[in-house]
């Protein structure tokens, strides 16, 4: 395998090593991004279970799934909140951590930062599982988010320790993630669990989080894993940025780069424009893309289009390996055409059948996945090395933010249908 400038060298450059630390990470990926899938996935049965526990006077399983929303005569079958209620709740925290932790967060070693987001995303389950309010329900999605977002930025930023190859692996760990949450959920709902028992389950993923960080991953001699200073760098207060050299193992000394935040709007806007559609389309309009005629009820059809969209997520993902596209601005203009054509669909109601939606939502996550993963890897390759991590780190805000702004619009989107 070609070996790259990174800020450290590999620990162990051979193939078989690097293929090791490939499917590591990947799994590392999965685990990361698991509990905010979930949380997308169940967002149509925590709001139906709230709704049926303020109208029943009755404290049972939060997320006790009900067919069907008997208390609404919308054509849309509407819940009361819009399953973007949840979407928000899934992304605030993230942003706010992906927007100033990048400036502070090298003041908390990776081994920190990794236990952290274990114990939060097995909190977020938890509290769930187990809530009898909605705000509650709110509470553990805040705890995923948390977890998710303080993820992402560390695993992104440790990827430079190593080869840009392992942004793939990265990549194709997250999509999985999708597939594996929504499939998981969706499934084991459709086979009759509750969805209370079913999170529960799911707690074995934050946990094989955590084992495979301390006990599977090879870590470089540098990377600073429990203490917030490189030990060969004296005298680093915090007050510049200490760049470990990979070929004469000193220590260089730079400013802090954030002059070089305008560099990484090339790719951070595409990216935001990306994701700003796909999540309009998935927590704005995938609820009211509903067909009452079909063999699934409201709320199955909900779980596999979040199932099918994080199919296309994965697949896209893992597609290094295969091709890579640099045009990042091609991936935005054809998802506001998806975007364009299901709010027809949902305004004009022409789609005959939810088999063409199912398409159209796969289509929609290889779009997602394939911008996400290729602005990721484009910008380990022409990034400067001293200003990598610190530009891998800050340049996963522009995801969250699409996701933000997009949840600011599906509110009112969703409730002018639902007055129909």
């Amino acid at each position: 395998m070609e070996q790259t400038n990174s800020v450290n060298a590999d620990p162990d450059p051979t193939s078989e090593s690097m293929h090791s630390f490939l499917l590591i990470l990947e799994v590392l990926g999965l685990c990361n991004n698991f509990a905010y899938v979930v949380m997308l996935s169940a967002a149509h049965d925590i709001l139906k279970k709230q709704e049926n526990q303020n109208s029943t006077a009755t404290v049972t399983s939060t997320l006790d799934l009900q067919a069907g929303n008997s208390s609404n005569t919308s054509i849309y079958d509407c819940n009361p909140t819009s399953t973007a209620a949840v979407l928000l709740a899934d992304i605030l925290p993230t942003l706010f951590i992906k927007m100033f932790a990048p400036f502070v967060i090298h003041k908390f070693p990776y081994g920190f930062r990794i236990l952290f987001c274990g114990l939060t995303a097995a909190a977020s389950f938890l509290v769930v599982s187990f809530s009898s309010a909605l705000w509650m329900s709110f509470l553990g999605v805040i705890l995923a988010s948390i977890s998710s977002g303080l993820g992402e930025l560390s695993f992104l930023a440790l990827t430079v320790y190593y080869s840009r190859d392992v942004v793939g692996g990265w990549g194709s760990g997250t999509g999985a993630a999708g597939v594996t949450g929504a499939l998981m959920y969706s499934g084991l709902t459709q086979l009759g669990l509750t969805p209370r028992l079913t999170l529960l389950i799911m707690l074995i993923i934050p946990a094989a989080m955590v084992l495979n960080y301390f006990f599977l991953l090879v870590h470089p001699p540098s990377l600073p894993q429990w203490r917030t200073k490189d030990p060969r760098c004296p005298g680093d207060e915090g007050k510049t940025c200490t760049v470990p050299s990979s070929s004469s193992g000193l220590c260089v000394i730079s400013p802090c780069p954030c002059a070089h935040e305008q560099g990484l709007l090339k790719f951070v806007l595409p990216l935001g424009l990306v994701y700003f559609a796909e999540y309009f389309i998935n927590q704005g309009l995938m609820e009211l893309l509903y067909f009452p005629d079909f063999f699934l009820s409201h709320a199955e059809q909900y779980r596999w289009y979040q199932t099918l969209y994080q199919v296309g997520v994965f697949i896209s993902r893992s597609s290094l390996c295969c091709f890579k596209v640099r045009k990042l601005w091609v991936f935005a203009a054809l998802q506001f055409l998806n975007t364009v054509l299901l709010m027809f669909a949902v305004w004009f109601r022409f789609m005959p059948s939810a088999w063409i939606v199912f398409v159209i939502i796969l289509y929609e996550g290889l779009l997602g996945g394939g911008a996400y993963v290729n602005t990721f890897y484009f910008i380990s390759k022409e990034t400067e090395e001293r200003h990598r991590e610190f530009a891998m780190a800050l340049a996963s805000v522009g995801d969250t933010m699409g996701i933000c702004l997009s949840t600011a619009l599906s509110f009112p989107v969703h409730n002018y249908f639902c007055t129909f």
